[in-house]
């Protein structure tokens, strides 16, 4: 027992502590600290085209850094889609004030907290257009879209919502960044399930812990929110902090 309790140890030190050490130490060096809500930058980055000059249909999904402090271990992330000749994209965010599914709060492409988005999917033409009529019944179906309904940790949250969405349109064949703290929190209910992807097996603990296994997401060990594996479908490891790093 103690080995199996020492082993353990060294398994938590060298896939969660020291790498989210590390990345704290990057975070330190590279971010401003002085930036608040108020004084973050929450403008268009100008990477989608305007909407009348591509005028057919479009999927995005998007992720990027949270502010301050967590932004070492987290990211936001959001739903982005225009129909087949629409003027204008539409946004959709879940939000901790308010109502908190938000359409169209924040410029589609927009900074979050003043750090650039990353793409994580995207598509155009009929694929896209086949997917929205889908992305639409799901974040109707969201069970928490009430004031109050928001949990920073271990959810739902932001996360949380975007993962259940895109669990419903599994043919999208999406794995939120393991940076996604709150994609693990069963939405859903129950402890055990398939995992988002509809590729494989989750088993989780409220979110506060568990292990997914499937083709999309690859190996994720949970543990409080942070997220440490391998993604096998595209060869990489996943790391607390740093997330996907890909060989």
């Amino acid at each position: 027992m103690a080995r199996a309790a020492r082993l353990a140890l060294l398994g938590f030190l060298l896939l969660f502590a020291m790498p989210l050490g590390a990345h704290a130490l990057v975070q330190w060096h590279g971010t401003d600290w002085t930036r608040s809500w108020s004084t973050a930058d929450w403008s268009s980055t100008g990477t989608l085209p305007a909407a009348k000059e591509h005028p057919e249909a479009m999927v995005r999904v998007y992720a990027a850094r949270v502010g301050r402090w967590r932004g070492i271990f987290a990211v936001h992330s959001w739903i982005v889609f225009k129909e087949d000749g629409a003027r204008a994209y539409e946004r959709y965010d879940k939000v901790g004030w308010g109502r908190p599914i938000r359409h169209n709060g924040y410029a589609p492409d927009g900074r979050w907290y003043g750090n650039d988005p990353d793409i994580v999917f995207e598509a155009s033409g009929p694929d896209a257009e086949a997917l929205i009529p889908k992305l639409r019944a799901a974040i109707e179906s969201y069970p928490y879209d009430g004031a109050g309904d928001y949990h920073v940790w271990p959810g739902p949250n932001s996360n949380s919502f975007t993962a259940y969405v895109l669990s419903q349109v599994p043919e999208m064949g999406i794995a939120l960044p393991p940076t996604a703290i709150g994609k693990d929190f069963p939405v859903e209910g129950g402890w055990f399930g398939l995992a988002p992807s509809r590729t494989g097996l989750r088993v989780t603990l409220d979110g506060y812990a568990g292990l997914t296994l499937a083709w999309v997401e690859g190996v994720e060990i949970n543990i409080l929110g942070a997220v440490a594996g391998l993604d096998i479908r595209r060869p990489g490891i996943k790391l607390p902090g740093f997330g996907r790093i890909g060989i």
